[in-house]
């Protein structure tokens, strides 16, 4: 690992002081769909830090273009985690983001998303888009683990620029697929009450 991945993986531990738990998964270097709730703009530098070194090394978080694009340090962060930017205001007809994450994936990588789109300050978690659901569609090998990010929201609040360190939970739930003649609608639903009930779970 480069000596300033390192340091990232240093700094969101001491930031988020996160712990982690597994609950029914088990780390592993298979190809991936992590999908997490999203609250801060630090969510996925730090999921992608709490990752076992040679589980993160194959993973890939997705994250806004405009936001990490943002001034030198912010691009060169986002290269430092290889992030996997995302031009949310620019969408191209012949390449949608779900073809680029398909195509960045390759037979190689796991990825971590965020299907509500922006950040939510709310305790409710927002609709999920379809991007999940087409990246399910077009790679129906892909295990799609839920994640519930607790307290994340405290650590980098709307509208603050400096963090300000305190103790976070991550649990990382059992896969889910996309089922056979599963819709839309009704699959979206699903993950999203996945990552619900882990919260309620965990509380």
């Amino acid at each position: 690992m480069k000596p300033m991945s390192r340091l990232l993986v240093i700094v969101a531990k001491l930031l988020s002081g996160y712990s982690v738990r597994w609950k029914d998964c088990q780390p592993d270097t298979c190809q991936r769909i992590y999908f997490a709730n999203h609250t801060s703009h630090l969510d996925a530098l730090v999921l992608w830090a709490s990752l076992p070194a040679h589980v993160r090394t194959l993973t890939r978080p997705v994250a806004a273009k405009d936001y990490w694009e943002r001034g030198a340090i912010r691009r060169h962060v986002a290269a430092s985690f290889n992030a996997l930017l995302i031009d949310r205001k620019e969408i191209k007809v012949h390449q949608s983001p779900v073809d680029l994450m398909i195509r960045e994936m390759g037979n190689t990588y796991s990825l971590i998303v965020f299907p509500e789109g922006g950040r939510n300050s709310s305790r409710e978690m927002g609709r999920f888009k379809s991007g999940l659901y087409y990246l399910a569609k077009k790679r129906p090998d892909l295990e799609l683990v839920p994640v519930y990010l607790d307290n994340m929201n405290r650590i980098l609040p709307r509208g603050e620029v400096l963090p300000v360190p305190l103790l976070s939970c991550i649990t990382i739930g059992e896969p889910i697929w996309l089922e056979n003649g599963e819709g839309k609608i009704e699959f979206l639903q699903r993950a999203r009450q996945s990552i619900i009930n882990i919260r309620e779970e965990s509380t």
